[in-house]
């Protein structure tokens, strides 16, 4: 890992994760990170018990950075002790379009992401919907009998005396009872509505503020840029199968389950790797409609061979290396170059893998080109992104005598069908390798 002074913080002001919170003030030091924010408190004032306390270790991806209105369901603890939550990104997209397989015929009719309730809480709302969440409490101020004095001014109803004084000083108050507030019926119908069209709902069970070794336990905005070129091109994944490189939570696999036979899921951790698991079962339904399958398995980029010891969780057998190196067209990757260790041993990776397969291939990877002040260059650089696009030229000049790799940028004009921030700082890439000429 490289030298966490190199992240001291976004000084460029159009940045994106440029956010200042209230709580903390000029005695805090910045700490970025990728897609993330890190406070180090210098001052004596510690936070209060309600508020979250961010360590200076602590990555926060933008996703849940960005929705400080939601409400998250925690659901469990995982074996690192990291509390899990549940989100459920919306896809308003009918159950007769999602198994369609023409990607042009059934664009989007709205555009949602929520963050799971707890029960009793009412539903969440994206900060894109604050106007209209602003306009709701408007309504409901207005509907609720408010005691005003004569001036206009709110009369506060005081605490009654208590009955066993003698001689009270006043007339006695009037008692005061509490009111319990209980979900409205159109939360209710709401929740019902949701579960009634499982199709439109994609359930991820993630981490959040979690350290840097961690930070695949999160969702990131490359990885539902990326599921939105996957709905997108159907027609590419429609019937292949496909390797994902450092999966994560697993949502562009879920999401290309849709469209694809198969799809391997990989990543590193029995911890993640678990997760991602669990987030294929919430939504097998997906990947039924299309027949696909989900295959969770481990992959190290730092090892040149798959794990094939049976007694290792998620580690392959000889029949699916055999259907990888076979029948493999399509390979993913989001969000994974943060790190310019990591991304060689990708790169060293992914050439490694294509030289195996027996098919052509294209390759769709996901990044976003982050920046940071570094004490090193006392100036604002974007390291990590410069050598993610240095790796690819090196790849693209690469010439064996058997493979060819061509790279180029992709638009990101396609539709949006997820709710988060598409900044202009999200690039899609994609490499095609075929045998050389």
């Amino acid at each position: 890992m490289r030298d966490s002074s190199q992240y001291l913080g976004h000084a460029c002001a159009d940045s994106p994760s440029w956010r200042l919170p209230e709580p903390y003030g000029e005695g805090s030091a910045w700490d970025f990170r990728p897609g993330s924010w890190l406070v180090h408190p210098r001052n004596n004032m510690g936070p209060a018990m309600d508020e979250v306390t961010f360590k200076s270790d602590t990555v926060l991806s933008d996703v849940h950075l960005y929705t400080p209105n939601q409400r998250h369901l925690m659901v469990r603890l995982n074996g690192m002790g990291q509390p899990v939550f549940l989100s459920q990104f919306k896809l308003l997209w009918s159950q007769d379009s999602w198994t369609d397989s023409g990607a042009e015929d059934n664009g989007p009719r709205a555009v949602s992401t929520e963050e799971t309730p707890p029960a009793g809480s009412g539903s969440g709302h994206s900060h894109e919907d604050l106007s209209l969440q602003a306009e709701d409490d408007n309504t409901i101020q207005e509907g609720l009998s408010v005691p005003l004095d004569e001036d206009g001014d709110l009369d506060v109803v005081r605490r009654p005396r208590a009955a066993s004084d003698p001689n009270p000083a006043e007339p006695a108050r009037d008692k005061v009872h509490p009111m319990i507030l209980e979900q409205e019926e159109d939360d209710l119908v709401g929740d019902q509505a949701r579960e009634s069209c499982p199709y439109s709902i994609i359930k991820i069970e993630h981490t959040m503020a979690t350290p840097l070794e961690d930070v695949g336990k999160q969702v990131w905005r490359g990885a539902l840029l990326l599921a939105d070129y996957i709905l997108f091109r159907r027609d590419l994944f429609q019937g292949c199968t496909v390797l994902e490189l450092g999966a994560g939570t697993g949502l562009a696999s879920i999401v290309a389950a849709t469209m694809a036979h198969t799809v391997y899921c990989t990543d590193v951790g029995t911890d993640l790797l678990a997760m991602c698991q669990r987030n294929v079962a919430l939504n097998r339904h997906l990947a039924a409609t299309g027949g696909g399958v989900v295959k969770v398995k481990e992959l190290d980029w730092m090892k040149d061979d798959l794990c094939t010891d049976p007694k290792v969780p998620f580690s392959w057998s000889e029949e699916e290396i055999a259907d990888l190196y076979d029948h493999t067209t399509v390979l993913l990757a989001a969000e994974v170059f943060y790190d310019d260790d990591l991304t060689n041993a990708l790169f060293h990776t992914f050439s490694r893998l294509v030289h195996r397969l027996k098919n052509a291939c294209t390759a769709i990877l996901s990044v976003e080109k982050r920046f940071n002040f570094t004490l090193r260059h006392l100036d604002v650089t974007c390291e990590a992104y410069d050598h993610f696009r240095a790796s690819l030229d090196s790849l693209e000049k690469l010439a064996d005598g058997r493979l060819r790799f061509l790279v180029e940028p992709v638009e990101t004009s396609f539709p949006q069908l997820l709710g988060y921030e598409r900044i202009q700082q999200l690039e899609l890439w994609k490499i095609v390798v075929e045998p050389a000429a």
